[in-house]
């Protein structure tokens, strides 16, 4: 034998013999760093189910501490990488779930989608997320790309406004809930704000604050755009207040391109006899492009008009003038979201439909607060009252 040959075999015997230092449990092991290792591998090495292994990967709670560490530092060891279509294919599961909004840009998705995110992570699922841009032809081909991949759950904030999709859904046994947007008629989960409180904690405020002429830059005509709108509308009756005419303004687009529609919509209301001195805008997009048009004018706020939002959006503290708003709990719709998908993918059988509405809160800031009710003004953040 050649001395180059002879060499190579003695230097394939080490390696042979490094490999084979490596446990199986209470026997000898030939997994090593260098080989590609299958979940059904590190479950024989360590003498425990695919499924432990699956569970400590998802960071289940079900797994005691010690078979976790134990787990955690040999795939660590390995270098260990889960094949995900194996996975999928052991489990019946993708770990995905998909999340379809009206915009990723609008600040109130992007902190709901953040929070549902990070709740699902520590559960091992994963989110992938898609804009309908309020189109309902684009969110259905983007639910049946959803749907095609064997997503394990959908969430949506539709732009539909029939529920002939959803039951496509559910015909496809795919779980879905729908956050922020609700279809009345349908025995579907869902998590979202109590919309027509938010309208009447922030027209209440606006006449609190000396308002006697309230205009309402409104929403869409889906269940936020219409509860917001009601409770604008049964504050004003409350108070005794007259609805004038065209005190009502729309804009198109408003969770796409809320400041313009806020900006143009406001410029029509400072057309009108008497001028509104106080305004509720559907959300805090539109509220600082209505406080854009306001102060273009040459007008004061909140001295000649006061301007309250929706979303309570983690930079309205921080503006020109801060902005009063209405706290929706955009985290904990994600989280809430979250919660009731875990449920259902972990249930043996499926969970009832649970609707989750969350109770809105009054965030008073330098956009309503007059100078005569400066010193009688309400603490930064006010409970909601409560409803009969």
């Amino acid at each position: 034998m050649r001395p180059r040959a002879e060499k190579s075999l003695n230097q394939a015997s080490v390696r042979c013999a490094a490999v084979n230092e490596f446990t199986w449990g209470n026997s000898k092991s030939r997994l090593s760093p260098r080989m590609s290792v299958r979940m059904k591998d590190l479950a024989r090495d360590l003498g425990v189910s695919v499924v432990t292994i699956s569970k400590v990967l998802r960071n289940h709670p079900d797994i005691g501490e010690a078979t976790r560490l134990r787990v955690q530092n040999r795939i660590k060891e390995l270098d260990f990488r889960p094949n995900a279509v194996a996975r999928s294919l052991v489990t019946g599961r993708s770990y995905l779930v998909g999340l379809i909004v009206p915009d990723l840009l609008h600040p109130f998705f992007a902190e709901v989608a953040q929070s549902l995110s990070g709740a699902l992570r520590k559960a091992g699922y994963y989110l992938i997320i898609s804009a309908s841009e309020e189109d309902p032809a684009l969110e259905e081909r983007e639910v049946e790309q959803l749907l095609a991949r064997r997503l394990d759950a959908v969430l949506l904030a539709s732009a539909r406004s029939t529920v002939e999709l959803f039951f496509r859904i559910e015909k496809s046994k795919t779980p879905y809930i729908l956050i922020d947007r609700n279809f009345p008629g349908i025995n579907s989960n869902f998590v979202g704000t109590n919309d027509e409180l938010a309208g009447e904690l922030a027209t209440e405020h606006l006449i609190k604050s000396g308002c006697k002429q309230v205009a309402h830059i409104r929403g869409p005509e889906n269940s936020p755009g219409m509860g917001r709108l009601a409770g604008y509308m049964k504050a004003l009756g409350r108070a005794g207040l007259h609805l004038h005419e065209g005190y009502v303004a729309s804009g198109q687009m408003v969770d796409k391109e809320s400041r313009q529609c806020g900006f143009d919509a406001m410029r029509q209301l400072l057309k009108l006899k008497p001028r509104p001195d106080g305004v509720f805008c559907f959300n805090d997009p539109l509220a600082m492009g209505a406080m854009d048009c306001i102060l273009d004018a040459g007008l004061r706020i909140p001295e000649d008009i006061a301007v309250i939002g929706c979303g309570n959006l983690h930079y309205d503290a921080s503006l020109r003038i801060p902005l009063s708003s209405i706290d929706q709990n955009s985290r904990r719709i994600g989280e809430e979201a979250a919660r009731i998908t875990l449920a259902i993918l972990e249930a043996k059988t499926p969970p009832p439909a649970e609707s989750v509405v969350l109770q809105p809160t009054l965030i008073v800031r330098a956009s309503t607060l007059r100078p005569a009710n400066r010193r009688a003004a309400p603490a930064k953040k006010t409970a909601p009252a409560k409803r009969a």
